[in-house]
């Protein structure tokens, strides 16, 4: 492996001189603000516990400020770029800040919410700035078509950081909590200063550490029909169970039936109940098909979608 400089990162003045010669300007709708500060992306790279033998995957890689500080540390690093001006930039960047490295670099060009395959060896981590309209759903996506992912590092909105660490029982714990604590454990892993982007968002940034499951979560339903719980049990929050879990149960007095023999208090919320618990409701679902009762149709989701998420679901774009 080379000795990268910390010449080759980029500060400031590079990422604006970068921007200004491919005429780019952040957009709030593709969720860009670029990171300035060469310090922030050597602690994200620090805390995400990157390793020389790690085969890194960036999502919205932007004017590459994170990069090619995981090009410092990594085996190789795969960047995910929707946006066309970046996608066809980044590549030449590397080559001239870091040419030693250039070699263990590889760009995708796509929307990261249809990425099902990547060139090389398998991921093992997934590093990102996410854009902040689709942080969820890509993440999600992620962990789910590369299970070779062990370790995550995400820095998304705070709010978004602290839904996703959320233990039940918390107000702010909901859907994104429960599906990613089913692939990982979740949890905090600092926050980031508004003063580090350019430009400086409204909002504050967090991050978010998880360390893929050794064990699955044990359960006879499928990813698909856990997720179907949870989303009907969020989707009326304030209900009981028993009345948020109907539609999918088919009655009242089934999502009853299915609470009771999964241990479940029928006047418990979903806001209390672990993913395990999620699961074991799930499980009572395919007991009832095998006894030829029929199954509602489900619907699953990612995360509640507000209009803005609907919107720019496939907008995903780099931001860095």
């Amino acid at each position: 492996m080379s000795s990268p400089t910390s010449d080759a990162l980029l500060g400031p003045a590079d990422v604006r001189e970068l921007a200004a010669a491919l005429g780019v300007r952040p957009t709030k709708q593709r969720g860009q603000n670029f990171v300035i500060d060469a310090n922030t992306v050597r602690r994200i790279v620090r805390t995400a516990e990157v390793h020389p033998e790690d085969v890194v995957v960036e999502v919205g890689p932007g004017l590459g400020s994170l990069t090619l500080a995981l090009l410092e540390a990594a085996d190789r690093v795969t960047a995910v770029e929707i946006d066309d001006v970046l996608a066809a930039a980044l590549p030449a960047t590397v080559a001239a800040r870091m040419p030693g490295r250039a070699d263990r670099f590889a760009l995708v060009h796509s929307d990261a919410l249809h990425v099902t395959e990547l060139p090389g060896p398998a991921p093992t981590a997934l590093v990102a700035n996410l854009p902040y309209n689709v942080a969820v759903p890509v993440l999600l996506h992620m962990l789910e078509t590369f299970p070779s992912i062990r370790r995550t590092l995400v820095m998304v909105q705070s709010e978004v950081a602290d839904r996703l660490a959320a233990a039940p029982g918390s107000k702010v714990y909901g859907v994104p909590s429960v599906k990613a604590n089913w692939y990982a454990e979740v949890k905090r892993a600092g926050a980031i200063g508004r003063n580090v982007f350019w430009p400086a968002p409204n909002v504050d940034s967090g991050l978010v550490s998880l360390v893929r499951r050794t064990e699955p979560v044990r359960t006879s339903a499928s990813r698909r029909e856990v997720f179907a719980v949870v989303d009907a049990a969020f989707a009326q929050r304030r209900k009981t169970l028993r009345a948020a879990l109907a539609g999918w149960a088919g009655s009242a007095a089934a999502a009853e039936a299915a609470l009771v023999a999964a241990g479940v208090s029928p006047r418990a919320r979903g806001e209390a109940l672990t993913v395990h618990e999620f699961a074991r409701i799930a499980e009572q679902r395919t007991a009832a098909r095998r006894t030829d009762e029929p199954a509602p149709a489900e619907h699953v989701t990612d995360e509640p979608a507000t209009d803005e998420q609907r919107t720019a679901q496939h907008e995903e774009s780099g931001n860095q």
